[in-house]
C-alpha cells in the first residue's frame, strides 16, 4: 500500500502509529524530529505524511508550510496530529496546508480512516482495491491482471506501470510524472526507460487484444483509454 512517514516526538505514539500503519499494510518511516523528517521527504517522497505540530526543532506547521512552497512536495498529502485542539490552531494547520487535522487525544480507529480518506482523495493508486477499466481487471492484493477470463502475466515494473495508468484511465502523463510515481522520485534514471517499459507492457497486453488501450501522445507522454479494444485504434508509439 502507501509509504507513510510519521513525525512524532514521543515514541509511544510513532511505535503505536507506525503498528497500526504496518497492520494495515503500509511501509513507514518514523522522524522524531524536524531535521529528521526534513532528510526523510528528501531520501525518498512520501505518500502521505503524519506530522505533529510541536517537535524539536522546527514545528510541524512549519514545515507543512515549507513542502507546500516546493515543487517537489507540493502535493504531498499531510495530517496534522497534535495537541493544539483550538478552533484557531485548526484554522492555521489547515492554512498552512494540512489535509486534515485531528487533536490528540485521538482515536487510532478514527486516524486510520482519515488516513484511507486523505489517500483516497489525494493518491488512490496508494490503496488495495481492484481497479477495473473496460475488460482489464487488476488486483494489487495478489497481484494479478486479468483480460476477462484470461490472466496476463507482468514483471513488476510493468504492473505498477499499468496499475498508474488504471487508477487515471484517459489522463496523459509525461515520463518525468511516470518515472516519478512509478519508479520514486529518488531514483535517477534515463526517461526513455519509460518507453522501453511501456513496450513491454504491450507486448504483454497484445495477446489478449488490449495493447491499443495505451496510447501515445506525441509530445506529451501516454494515457490509458477506456475503449474497448478494437473498437479504437492506439496511436504508434
Amino acid at each position: 500500500m502507501g509509504r507513510i512517514l510519521v513525525v512524532e516526538d514521543e515514541a509511544a505514539i510513532a511505535e503505536l502509529l507506525s503498528m497500526n500503519l504496518r497492520f494495515e499494510g503500509h511501509e513507514v518511516r518514523i522522524a522524531a524530529t524536524s531535521d529528521e523528517a526534513v532528510q526523510a521527504v528528501r531520501d525518498s517522497l512520501p505518500d502521505l505524511v503524519v506530522l505533529d505540530w510541536m517537535l524539536p526543532g522546527e514545528p510541524g506547521v512549519a514545515l507543512a508550510r515549507r513542502w507546500r512552497a516546493d515543487a517537489r512536495t507540493r502535493d504531498l498529502p499531510i495530517i496534522m496530529l497534535t495537541a493544539r485542539s483550538d478552533e484557531r490552531d485548526l484554522v492555521q494547520g489547515l492554512d498552512a496546508g494540512a489535509d486534515d487535522y485531528l487533536a490528540k487525544p485521538f482515536s487510532t480507529t478514527e486516524l486510520m480512516a482519515r488516513i484511507r480518506s486523505v489517500l483516497r482523495r489525494r493518491l488512490p493508486e496508494a490503496l488495495e482495491s481492484a481497479v477495473e477499466i473496460g475488460v482489464l481487471r487488476l488486483d494489487p492484493v495478489t497481484r494479478r491482471v486479468r483480460a476477462g477470463q484470461t490472466e496476463v502475466a507482468l514483471g513488476p515494473t510493468e504492473f505498477r506501470l499499468l496499475r498508474f495508468l488504471m487508477t487515471y484511465p484517459e489522463r496523459v502523463h509525461g515520463r518525468p510524472q511516470l518515472l516519478d510515481r512509478v519508479w520514486g522520485d529518488h531514483v535517477f534514471i534515463e526517461e526513455r526507460t519509460v518507453d522501453v517499459h511501456i513496450k513491454r507492457l504491450r507486448a504483454a497486453l497484445q495477446p489478449v487484444g488490449c495493447a491499443d488501450m495505451i496510447e501515445t501522445v506525441r509530445g506529451a507522454g501516454y494515457r490509458l483509454t477506456s475503449s474497448v479494444p478494437g473498437t479504437a485504434g492506439g496511436l504508434a508509439a
